[in-house]
């Protein structure tokens, strides 16, 4: 007779992995964790730690949520990329693009660096209120690489399975910056208080507009989830509000209190991600499995 625990155990990472890494999950991994050939990084690297742990899961939401607030970014999102028509393509590509460029061979990472690079030449379009935009501007590419690169740092933070220290955090941004630059942005941080002095020159540009609000309530009242995985995903978006500066809470009408804090998406983030972290156990390199 099956073991009940691992029934289950399975039957949550079946869940997860089906969502996040799609119909084409094996082919995914022969060609970012099996193939040979020289990486980026290295399993001693801090962002191989934080990239691969299940708090990503919290740190995409509030990526998302994050992004939103910027109004050129959002247009883009709401007009090219198909988060409603297919909010899971979507979610597959970027984890596919983070996994290859975090962990996949350097010829392979260059070559899905280059696909996005023509893509993003090809986006273009106004703004609510008829400011033109192009996705590859250097200034808008920088306030994406900036949101996400925070978000996974601090969801790590928060609901990882340790510390990081201050000059973990520094070299996390600084391993992050080369592929964003890669993209186009220019210049980007290097420490996480270069980083955070980013986001905060962007303040005077932000703002919810309709398609921020739009997105948010997708996020977190309409969400693209089977009912049997709603609470657990709901925990994960408590969580990740919780790690959002309060001024980006505020701006979107997100929960602020510390009683929220402490009562709900912290506690609820934490023991999701140790739930999603239980269930899902990340793929190794070649390398990694000869030792």
């Amino acid at each position: 007779m099956a073991n009940p625990v691992e029934k289950l155990r399975e039957l949550i990472g079946s869940a997860i992995r089906d969502r996040v890494a799609g119909p084409d999950q094996e082919a995914r991994v022969a060609r970012i964790w099996r193939a040979e050939g020289p990486r980026w990084h290295s399993p001693s690297d801090v962002i191989w730690r934080v990239n691969r742990d299940a708090a990503m899961y919290a740190g995409g939401i509030r990526a998302l949520l994050l992004q939103a607030l910027h109004p050129a970014a959002m247009a883009g999102v709401a007009g090219h990329s198909g988060y409603r028509s297919d909010p899971w393509g979507r979610l597959q590509r970027t984890g596919e693009f983070i996994a290859m460029t975090t962990y996949g061979p350097i010829p392979a990472a260059d070559e899905l660096i280059g696909r996005v690079r023509a893509v993003h030449e090809r986006v273009r379009g106004k703004t609510d209120d008829g400011t033109p935009y192009r996705a590859s501007d250097p200034h808008l590419l920088a306030w994406v690489h900036a949101a996400e690169t925070q978000s996974f740092l601090e969801a790590y933070r928060h609901f990882g399975p340790s510390r990081l220290a201050v000059d973990e955090a520094d070299r996390y941004v600084a391993s992050a910056a080369p592929v964003g630059e890669m993209l186009g942005a220019v210049d980007l941080p290097r420490s996480e208080a270069e980083l955070t002095a980013l986001i905060d020159s962007y303040r005077p540009e932000l703002r919810a507009s309709p398609a921020a609000i739009d997105t948010v309530e997708f996020l977190l009242k309409t969400p693209p989830v089977p009912w049997p995985g709603k609470l657990g995903y709901w925990m994960l978006a408590a969580g990740a509000i919780s790690t959002l500066p309060t001024w980006s809470r505020e701006l979107l009408g997100l929960p602020t209190s510390r009683w929220f804090d402490c009562l709900i998406g912290l506690p609820f983030g934490r023991f999701a991600t140790r739930v999603a972290g239980w269930a899902t156990a990340p793929p190794k390199t070649a390398a990694e499995q000869e030792t």
